[in-house]
């Protein structure tokens, strides 16, 4: 069994790279100091991984990237995105997970042409005590496709948030036991003093003027860690089949489930897990509630208060969770988790009315 994975991300639409009266571009296949960024991205990886998975987002796409890799004398599995409840970078990410059964994989863009090998053994080396491992930039913005997991947790984690339709990636380190933010300024700069290992290609602009990130005026950060609850698998799994139930109109068994998920998170205060079982159950309650006939006024008063509270919870949940990232400076998982807590007391007041 492989130890190390590469899952190479190359299905995406680049819309940001095309231009005007242009006929699509496969930025992939976009040929960048002689060679196109695909094969770039697997140079750039192979000496570190022992296997190397490219996940694209059709058959057409597969066939012709295969081809070009054998005109480069690469060798890499090239995979179809599997049909999930999400789209964009996270069936991408759902269907290399599935695909391999390395300990543990680095994911990468096909866009980030300079990464360095030492940089990518830096981080591997870094994860073997984590889940997660994503650089994060003192001003608290992540590299959400460039980042190490550790295969068993991390396909726990990708499998429970596509079937509850959450499709940021950055829901990831949230969703994770433990969990490191490398600060690319400290350490990772020593091996890549310029940090080219972090230029991607967005649009066409791009590739006439290489932009490195800006680092001026910011003081060296230390490396940010989160320790959570570390036993989630079998709750994670035990949140799938409540999902399952909920969807066949299994209401009561469903929500039998996911209360006992809630107290297990509650347990181990992970304010994202508990947060998502809240909203999930007052989802369930709300669901229960409309497929009912005939229901008598007073239950039907149980059931919106029964809801009210559920969406409360997870709204009070989700800013016990911003409230951890505002204090250590994850500036963007403290906006997904403000966004998540204005949702929910948005439901809360609508079924206050």
């Amino acid at each position: 069994m492989a130890s190390r994975a590469a899952l190479v991300l190359a299905g995406g639409n680049a819309t940001r790279f095309q231009m005007g009266q242009q006929g699509w571009q496969d930025k992939a296949l976009i040929l960048f100091e002689d060679k196109p960024f695909l094969v770039h991205a697997i140079e750039n990886v192979r000496g570190t991984v022992d296997e190397v998975i490219v996940c694209v987002n059709d058959e057409n796409r597969k066939e012709k990237y295969r081809k070009v890799l054998e005109s480069y004398s690469l060798s890499a599995k090239i995979v179809v995105d599997e049909k999930t409840e999400v789209g964009g970078p996270m069936r991408a990410i759902f269907t290399g997970l599935k695909t391999t059964h390395a300990n543990h994989c680095l994911i990468i863009p096909c866009d980030m042409p300079f990464i360095k090998t030492n940089v990518i053994e830096y981080l591997f080396n870094t994860s073997k005590n984590f889940d997660v491992v994503m650089p994060m930039w003192p001003n608290g913005k992540l590299e959400t496709l460039f980042m190490i997991l550790k295969h068993s947790q991390g396909w726990e984690i990708v499998q429970t948030l596509c079937q509850l339709y959450r499709s940021h990636v950055d829901d990831i380190p949230r969703a994770a036991a433990k969990v490191l933010l490398p600060s690319p300024v400290k350490d990772i700069k020593n091996l890549d003093p310029e940090l080219k290992s972090f230029i991607n290609i967005n649009c066409q602009k791009d590739l006439e003027k290489l932009q490195p990130r800006n680092t001026q005026n910011l003081h060296i950060k230390e490396d940010t860690q989160f320790l959570r609850e570390n036993n989630l698998t079998p709750t994670l799994q035990l949140v799938r089949k409540a999902v399952k139930m909920q969807q066949e109109n299994n209401f009561t068994i469903a929500q039998e489930k996911l209360e006992a998920c809630k107290k297990h998170f509650e347990t181990g205060n992970n304010f994202f897990w508990t947060a998502i079982t809240c909203e999930y159950l007052g989802e369930t309650l709300l669901k229960q509630l409309q497929l009912q006939k005939n229901t008598d006024k007073q239950t039907s008063l149980s059931y919106k208060s029964k809801v009210q509270t559920a969406f409360l919870d997870a709204a009070n949940n989700y800013d016990n969770e911003a409230k951890i990232y505002d204090k250590t400076g994850c500036i963007r998982l403290l906006e997904r988790s403000f966004t998540d807590k204005t949702r929910c007391k948005s439901l809360y007041n609508k079924y206050m009315q």
